[in-house]
């Protein structure tokens, strides 16, 4: 008998009996990929399955006790909401060469000392994970390296060693047998992913899957792959800087809020404590463009610079380019200033630009933003010790920002002698304001700070 042929799409998992150009759900081109079909077992047949488990009550199920387990790296454990849990399955994903491998390699010496890790590597051989570790300074301990890219048999090396940890590295290189696509095609990411998800659940090993993203940024494989997994993290950062993210996206355990910062050094990744002090290394003073603002990531204030550069246009359509900062928020912004202040930004090219490849993603970082457009413009330096905070609202006033008190510990700690932040955050409170605080209740005040 003929085995079924179906396209399935790499971006979302859509399935259909004939390729299609545009994929109808995700409304992706040229994402559909020839698969077997899996045979239906009808329901109520032969096949149908009695429960391998028992319901029980919720009362009844007893708390499990050291259910995380610590990797040893400060920032990744902040990430992950206190560690990796026992039986959990996380998605670690990120562009090739960025240090997804560094980073796992890593904390493999911390994660033996509480039991076995096991390590598969698809995409190097033993030997080549012998260099790395040298090279990280990375002692062996109960660490096994499994050069293996079948993922039965990787299973097979994992059930006879007992790991409390497995490493899988990457998703994209293993395969199973019975399958007829290539490794790294829709169906075999998704079965291998299955089957991985699936002991993990059964043997409560800590499962974590490397995982490739594509040209556009998204995971490289079927989107149904995020919904499967615990945890999803994101590795961000540019290879030609030495400054690494890691975002949580999705994790079941804890917040998808915090982030993680590291620092590419010959030796490896190292956790960087403070990373305001590293944004701000090398700022330049006295000049125009510049303004420091406060973001929250997660629990933790960051406080980084924005750099704007306005420069007359001699094209009919004014340039607009932005790194770091959503393009339409600038446009928002400079349209709210033009019309409101009546500041000429039309006749203007305007790049916008935040240092040490952050990105600033709440509306606390406005103000902020407003100002170094407007000290571009105008070619009046911002006071290097002041800090803007604050959210602005189409009518141009400025909006309370969310954990003040935080960040204003964050810049004094840093020596900022003033911050721009918001009116509303004191109400009628406004004489109980700290030192250094200059409340503003909209865009007009802030205005004042650069003179007439």
């Amino acid at each position: 008998m003929k085995n079924k042929t179906v396209y399935i799409c790499s971006e979302c998992g859509y399935q259909t009996a004939r390729w299609l150009g545009k994929c109808p759900d995700c409304g992706s081109w040229n994402t559909l990929e020839e698969a077997i079909a899996e045979p239906e077992t009808a329901p109520g047949g032969a096949e149908s399955y009695a429960p391998v488990t028992e319901a029980r009550l919720l009362s009844q199920i007893g708390e499990q006790q050291n259910i995380r387990r610590l990797t040893g790296c400060a920032e990744l454990d902040r990430v992950l909401g206190g560690g990796l849990v026992s039986g959990s399955a996380v998605l670690l994903c990120g562009e090739p060469g960025i240090g997804k491998s560094t980073l796992l390699l890593q904390i493999c010496s911390a994660l033996c000392k509480d039991g076995r890790v096991l390590y598969a590597s698809g995409e190097e051989s033993a030997e080549q994970l012998r260099l790395r570790a040298d090279r990280l300074g990375v002692t062996s301990g109960d660490i096994y390296i499994a050069a293996d890219t079948n993922i039965d048999s990787v299973i097979a090396h994992s059930e006879k060693l007992g790991p409390s940890v497995l490493i899988v590295d990457s998703i994209q290189t293993m395969w199973k047998s019975g399958i007829s696509s290539s490794a790294g095609g829709v169906s075999q990411i998704k079965e291998c992913a299955s089957r991985l998800i699936r002991h993990a659940k059964e043997r409560g090993v800590s499962v974590i899957i490397v995982g490739h993203v594509n040209k556009e940024g998204s995971i490289a494989g079927p989107k149904l792959l995020e919904h499967m997994v615990d945890t999803v993290l994101y590795f961000e950062g540019d290879r030609r800087q030495s400054f690494r993210l890691i975002r949580a996206i999705k994790n079941r355990f804890g917040a998808t809020d915090e982030v993680g910062v590291f620092e590419m050094c010959g030796d490896g990744l190292k956790e960087v404590k403070s990373p305001s002090e590293l944004l701000l290394a090398g700022r330049p003073t006295g000049v125009s463009g510049n303004c420091a603002v406060c973001t929250m990531e997660g629990t933790r204030p960051i406080i980084t610079e924005v750099q704007a550069l306005v420069t007359p246009s001699y094209y009919p359509s004014p340039k607009r380019a932005s790194q770091g900062v959503d393009i339409n928020r600038v446009n928002l912004i400079l349209a709210l200033l033009e019309k409101r202040l009546g500041l000429k930004f039309s006749a203007h090219d305007c790049y916008v630009n935040v240092i040490g490849g952050m990105t600033l993603d709440e509306p606390a970082a406005d103000l902020g933003l407003a100002l170094a457009l407007i000290s571009s413009l105008r070619d009046i330096a911002l006071p290097d010790d002041t800090v803007a905070i604050g959210e602005l609202g189409l009518s141009g006033e400025i909006r309370a920002a969310a954990d003040l008190d935080r960040r204003l510990k964050e810049t004094a700690r840093l020596g900022f002698g003033r911050a721009l932040v918001p009116r509303r955050n004191y109400g009628k409170n406004a004489g109980k304001a700290p030192e250094g605080a200059v409340l503003l209740g909209s865009i007009f005040d802030a205005i004042r700070i650069f003179g007439k």
